[in-house]
């Protein structure tokens, strides 16, 4: 009798790298794009809490809107919106001289986190970015249906 070894040969394992590439190099950019969709569902429903805490400063602050550094000294939005992106995005709410109105942008902070702009006015009509890059084609400054 042969003492054979036993084991896989190196034919055997290549088929099977190749099999998995194959599946990988499917499945990753599906993934990259739910992902995508995810942070951008984050990032409406984040203009929409963000809003709300505006209305709810305004209430309290003789009419006023905040800045974010306001909403988050009153414990109306966590901490973590300051150093950084929150699901991918970076938020931004803007003032006018008289902070008696705002808009609050929500821009990705890279492409792999989203693909569109988003902003909101104190009408709490969630919109697309202004900037026609940042928007699906044609639908620049209009409203985002979710």
């Amino acid at each position: 009798m042969k003492n054979r070894n036993k084991g896989f040969s190196l034919l055997e394992l290549l088929i099977v790298v190749a099999i998995i590439l194959i599946i990988a190099t499917i499945a990753i950019p599906s993934l990259l794009r739910s992902r995508q969709a995810a942070h951008e569902a984050a990032a409406v429903a984040t203009l929409r809490t963000i809003n709300t805490a505006e209305v709810t400063y305004l209430s309290t602050a003789n009419g006023k809107y905040g800045a974010l550094t306001d909403m988050i000294s009153n414990a109306l939005l966590p901490s973590n919106f300051v150093p950084g992106p929150v699901s991918g995005y970076n938020f931004v709410i803007t003032l006018d001289s008289t902070n008696s109105n705002i808009t609050v942008f929500a821009d990705p902070a890279s492409t792999n986190e989203g693909r569109y702009g988003y902003y909101i006015t104190p009408d709490g009509t969630v919109r697309y970015s202004t900037v026609t890059a940042s928007a699906p084609t044609g639908m620049a400054g209009q409203p985002v249906s979710q």
